[in-house]
């Protein structure tokens, strides 16, 4: 499962040869499993579906439970894959379930890592670290239950999600470069530990030539794309070797190589076409090339590429329409196709007149036009009635929060102190040691969860310190870059939205209900909050998990 997807299927028809309900149980989830990362969802589905028909055959036990406990685990990476994160949450909650319930400590990691994959995929980077790590700590203190190969395994995987997490992180905070020099370092790691996960490994040093791009490190960069695209070409590795050559060309593109860029752009629609995977390398290579050919102003180069992008891009979209979650994946490609319909624009004319079957581009380029304004107005559409509700939503909540005002003017003292601690902070400065003693106590409490308490004030944390309000603001303000405010805000909203992704109860709790589990003193300040972080409120978000 971590390298070659065909050798471990011969080893599942090795076992499919048993007449043990337990061997054929495993069998067909393994086998499950690998169609699934072979990109075959009709064998998975099928193979699933005989996996759980053996495992109703077998008398109750431990055993049982065990390997239920392993096809929901396969069942949940394959829906992930599938990116019907709901459908993967269930799963991994039930697994959790039957693992605990057994003692199956090494089951429970996986789980808890797979949740973190979950949050990272809905963009709480922070949470997802967080889990990370906690399983890191506790992978090393229980690494007498794992075999060398097992462990070595555990790691790679827990790695390399940790610089997908701080790499996605990042992508949202561009100006916090320190974020990338994680992901560099955890990719790092995991390359460490993949020596024999060749999977593994390829994934990691691909997102670690990505890195390198970022940080304009086109050396290393091409040295680990050139690299991969040589291993995949030698085991006729498709996949990778496409990723590899849309890669090479992106970083030729990005220094202004277009040549360059061009012929390993090529190979990328030439593979794509012959194994038929349009995927998402496929258009933006495209995309690359229409704007490689504008620059070069060979206009009707650029209007084909332009066109191909649209095209796949309009199929591509469609099938993730539905996955409210899939925000982070699809953020800026509307900028691209804003782009490309600009180039389009620009050379339609000079294409199509210079073409001899003139009625026949016009009666296209009025197709594709019309499809596009109904597109956009269908879309328009939608905008208007959502952004009615929240508008509608928004004047609620601010009638309420004024009447709330009226009655609760406590808040404003503590904003005032905060006001007061800023100004103080602007001359202010403390020993390396002292703040670094702060801010561990300060995580201490929340670890403890002292941030939920309604009374978790500057004052009260800088008296459970052992520290003055003064102090504490000017080290929260330098370490965290925000406000005292600010930082236990975030703390309590984030503790809300792993909640409603990982407890299901959670998120049949009315928004007043959450407001106070989480120490704030009105539902009105909380669902502001909330809806500031996610973009929605707290019903609406706990709808789409």
């Amino acid at each position: 499962m971590n390298g070659n997807f065909d050798e471990g299927l011969q080893y599942v028809n090795q076992l499919e040869n048993s007449t043990d309900n337990k061997h054929l149980t495993f069998a067909n989830g393994a086998a499950s499993h690998l169609y699934q990362l072979k990109g075959n969802i009709a064998q998975s589905d099928q193979k699933y579906a005989l996996a759980m028909k053996y495992l109703a055959k077998m008398p109750d036990s431990n055993e049982k439970t065990e390997l239920h406990s392993y096809l929901l685990n396969f069942r949940g990476l394959a829906e992930w894959k599938r990116h019907n994160y709901s459908k993967a949450l269930t799963n991994y909650q039930e697994g959790i379930k039957l693992s605990t319930k057994i003692g199956d400590i090494i089951q429970v990691i996986k789980f808890k890592g797979n949740i973190a994959l979950l949050n990272e995929s809905v963009g709480n980077y922070q949470l997802s670290i967080k889990i990370l790590k906690q399983n890191d700590i506790f992978l090393d203190k229980n690494q007498n239950l794992y075999g060398s190969e097992q462990y070595q395994n555990a790691k790679s995987n827990l790695y390399t999600n940790l610089g997908n997490s701080y790499e996605g992180f990042y992508m949202k905070n561009r100006d916090k470069a320190y974020l990338l020099d994680s992901a560099e370092y955890y990719y790092k790691k995991a390359i460490t530990y993949s020596e024999k996960f060749i999977d593994n490994k390829i994934t990691s040093k691909l997102s670690l030539g990505n890195v390198y791009l970022m940080k304009s490190d086109y050396q290393n960069a091409e040295k680990i794309y050139f690299d991969i695209a040589l291993y995949a070409k030698q085991n006729n590795d498709q996949f990778y070797y496409q990723i590899a050559n849309y890669n090479l060309g992106d970083l030729y593109y990005s220094t202004k190589k277009y040549d360059k860029a061009l012929v390993f752009l090529k190979k990328v629609d030439s593979i794509s076409q012959k194994n038929k995977l349009l995927d998402d390398s496929y258009f933006r290579s495209n995309y690359i090339q229409a704007k490689i050919y504008n620059i070069k102003n060979e206009p009707e180069l650029a209007y084909k590429h332009s066109k191909i992008y649209l095209d796949s891009y309009e199929k591509y979209e469609g099938n993730l329409r539905d996955q409210t979650l899939e925000v982070n994946y699809k953020l800026g490609v509307a900028d691209l196709s804003e782009e490309m319909l600009t180039i389009q624009e620009k050379y339609r004319y000079d294409v199509f007149w210079n073409k001899a079957l003139k009625i026949f581009y016009v009666v296209l380029v009025v197709g594709i036009v019309f499809f596009l304004i109904k597109n956009i107005r269908d879309k328009n559409k939608a905008h208007k009635k959502m952004n009615a509700l929240i508008e509608e939503f928004k004047a609620n909540l601010e009638k309420k929060e004024q009447e709330q005002i009226l009655v609760q003017p406590v808040e404003n003292v503590e904003l005032e102190d905060e006001i007061h601690a800023k100004k103080e902070n602007v001359n202010l400065s403390i020993d390396e040691a002292k703040e670094n003693k702060i801010v561990e106590k300060l995580l201490a409490l929340e670890e403890k969860l002292e941030y939920l308490n309604a009374d978790f004030t500057l004052a009260y944390a800088a008296k459970k310190i052992k520290t003055n309000t003064t102090y504490l603001s000017y080290v929260v303000n330098k370490r965290f870059g925000k406000s005292f405010g600010e930082y236990t805000n975030e703390l309590k909203i984030n503790y809300v939205i792993n909640q409603m992704i990982t407890n299901h109860l959670y998120r049949k709790y009315s928004t007043q209900a959450i407001a106070e589990s989480v120490g704030f003193k009105n539902a009105v300040s909380f669902a502001k909050s909330f809806r500031k972080r996610t973009g929605v409120s707290p019903a609406q978000f706990a709808n789409n998990i």
